[in-house]
Order: structure tokens, then sequence, then C-alpha cells
């Protein structure tokens, strides 16, 4: 593994029920960067983000993160380094019956012996580094959907993560929500020392703040590059899925029979 490389798969492949979904994939994220990967629907992003945190396990390869080769550690050891990563997901996720300030506080209490005046400093210093200290005493049911997300982010870092995924994190966001949080995820990942990785359909706003974009289609990575290199990308896949195109490489329809066929029209 390169010394610089935080997580590193290597010719990685997964199978949801015999269909694949990553195939031979080879990929490399150095520390301390905002690494975006991006794609159509279904193209396998979200499975990179479960086999890297350990929730699947590849049906071949490797899947490398800080020098542990995480499909192969037992129980325990998995748990010990899961706790170095923040997950942020998809819709936040925050414990509905729990406040805004006990949400924070969760792996702070679960996954250490800290005192609780210790635990509240930290959760208000959290809570503080996403603009929220003063929503501390409410319910997630209070919150926007901008907001749940910054609480669901500073509960991803309350461990001081040393790697933050985020599944997803502008989904749903009006414009100002976005630019706040993509501006966090920024800000917190240079703050902190951590590395990022954002699976994302949000192009522009990733341009912005990211190091480095993967493509990946059917499994693979058909395109990688710094945001300039994306920007002036000759690839028909980038260019497509930058600029919204309807025509190109990325198909609308999910393969099948032609319709006159799967309706039996050719029978009448």
């Amino acid at each position: 593994m390169s010394s610089d490389a935080l997580i590193e798969l290597n010719r990685l492949s997964f199978s949801y029920n015999r269909r694949p979904v990553i195939q031979e994939l080879n990929l490399s994220i150095p520390r301390g960067k905002v690494v975006a990967i991006m794609g159509g629907s279904g193209s396998g992003k979200t499975t990179l983000l479960r086999l890297i945190g350990g929730q699947l396990k590849p049906s071949a390869g490797t899947v490398t993160v800080d020098g542990e080769v995480v499909n192969r550690l037992r129980h325990k050891a998995l748990y010990a380094l899961r706790r170095r990563m923040g997950m942020l997901f998809q819709f936040g996720a925050l414990y509905t019956d729990l406040s805004v300030y006990d949400n924070v506080a969760f792996p702070l209490r679960e996954h250490t012996g800290l005192p609780e005046s210790m635990i509240r400093d930290l959760v208000l210093l959290k809570l503080n580094a996403v603009g929220l200290r003063g929503a501390h005493g409410l319910t997630p049911a209070d919150l926007s959907g901008g907001m749940a997300r910054r609480v669901a982010l500073a509960r991803a870092i309350a461990l001081d993560p040393m790697l933050i995924m985020y599944d997803e994190p502008f989904t749903g966001l009006d414009p100002i929500s976005l630019g706040v949080t993509g501006n966090l995820i920024r800000r917190l990942n240079d703050a902190l020392g951590a590395t990022s990785i954002m699976v994302t359909h949000d192009v522009q706003e990733s341009l912005q703040i990211v190091d480095y974009i993967y493509f990946v289609s059917d499994g693979r990575i058909v395109a990688q590059g710094a945001p300039d290199e994306i920007r002036d990308s000759a690839s028909s896949f980038v260019h497509q899925f930058v600029y919204g195109e309807i025509d190109g490489p990325v198909p609308f329809h999910y393969p099948a029979e032609p319709l006159a066929a799967d309706m039996g029209l050719g029978r009448r």
C-alpha cells in the first residue's frame, strides 16, 4: 500500500445474488483529501462505501484501510477500525426520540469512557462547528432538512475520525443549505486532518470542494481526475454526466426486451 494512501481497493469484485455490481475495480484515496465517487444510480457507489466500512465482504480482491485489509479482519478488529470512521447517511438517520445534543453524544457515550462533563464540552464544540450549538435542546422533528444534515455531520465527526464517508450528502437540500453543507465538508476535513469520501450526484457543488473524482459505471472506474481535468474532459461519459445531457453512453432505460415484444404486440 502506498504510504500516502489511506484506502486502496485492489481488483475488487462484488455481486448481489450473482448480479455483478463491482467488477475488478482498482481505486486509491490519499490521506487528507476529499474524494468524490460519482456515477448513475445502481452503478455501485454506495456498495463501495459498505465494502470500505466492512458491512459487506467482496467476492474477490481486497479493501485496505490504513494498512489493514478490512475483509480479513475479525469482528473485534473490524469494530475497532470502524470507531475511526464517521458516516453521514443519505437522510441523516438521526435518532428521532433523542434530542440534538443526545444524538451527537451517542457515539461518545457508546465508545468512550469519558465523564459526562467532558462529553458535554465535546458535543457543544461539534455542534458549534456546524453552526447549531444553539439548537442542542431541539429534537429532529424541530429541524429543517438542512439542519438535520448538519446535526448528522456533527455526530459523524464526534470521535474525530480519520475517515469520513458521505452517502449523497446534498440530496433534498435547498441551494443555500447545499452550499453550507459543501463548505462544511471541506472545512471540517481540513480542520480534523481527516480523509473524506463522498458519494454524490451533485456534480457542480462537488467540483468546488473535492480534490479528486472517480466516475463509476457498471462497477468499474471509467474516468477519473482533478476537478479541472473533469471540466475539460473529452470523455463522452464525463461530459454527459457533468452537463446532464440526455444523449450519451449512459442509457436512461434499464436493459430490457423491446416494449412491443414484452407487451405481446407481435402476437396480435
